[in-house]
């Protein structure tokens, strides 16, 4: 498994390469935005995962998660925070990251998060609630979900989906025709436990609504609550 590490501060990167070598990943250092870029748009396959500070000279992280996806690049992307700043958090989601990690941090807990994200399939289906049957794929109105692959298909057309969004779009199909509060998305699915600003989930729902809507502005399977958050409704 290759591993690029994206981080300016040149003794935590050389930390975590020494500790992912250890673990026997390949790992490679870039120290900045753009060169991060430039390996990963030569070659889509090079790398398994990324880990992603947020705060680069240059193109900072948010940027380069975005630049990632809008290029079809899918890799999962652990992202760095120095704060661990909610709206950051949310932020770092809605560019494309698959989780979080505040500094600092342990090392332990670090390599945890990156053998999640390396088995990402597993994991998502260990996040189906036991008393529902875990599930490889959902299909309704001409779409199909895919959760192992990430993947949405709508006749020929193939949409790549982020962990996250495969996450949000189960937690919604599992507790379709309820209502789901925009606390309990913080919580359970993006696993933030304080108040902030729920506009990141609200622009999540508008992208879902494009991938599973015929008519995005007149969602029929997407739908809001008003002041509450939103329901999945199969037909």
């Amino acid at each position: 498994m290759k591993i690029l590490v994206v981080e300016d501060e040149q003794s935590l990167a050389e930390g975590l390469r020494f500790n992912l070598n250890a673990e026997g990943y390949e790992t490679k250092i870039a120290p900045d935005g753009e060169t991060a870029l430039t390996l990963m748009l030569s070659d889509k396959e090079m790398f398994d995962a990324i880990v992603l500070d947020i705060m680069l000279p240059g193109i900072d992280g948010f940027e380069v998660a975005a630049n990632l996806r809008q290029a079809g690049i899918y890799a999962p992307i652990l992202m760095l925070t120095a704060r661990g700043n909610a709206e950051d958090v949310l932020r770092g989601f809605e560019s494309g990251a698959d989780d979080y990690l505040s500094k600092p941090f342990e090392l332990t807990i670090f390599l945890a998060r990156i053998r999640g994200l390396l088995r990402r399939r597993e994991w998502l289906k260990n996040e189906m609630p036991v008393e529902k049957p875990a599930e490889d794929s959902f299909s309704f109105n001409g779409k199909t979900i895919n959760f192992q692959n990430l993947e949405l298909k709508s006749g020929s057309e193939t949409v790549r989906l982020t962990l996250m969004e495969a996450k949000l779009l189960r937690h919604l199909i599992n507790k379709a025709g309820n209502t789901v509060s925009r606390k309990e998305i913080l919580e359970d699915v993006w696993e933030l436990h304080e108040d902030t600003d729920t506009r990141a989930i609200d622009n999540f729902i508008v992208r879902l609504r494009r991938y599973l809507e015929d008519d995005p502005t007149r969602p029929k399977h997407l739908l809001t609550v008003r002041g509450i958050g939103y329901r999945f409704l199969k037909s």
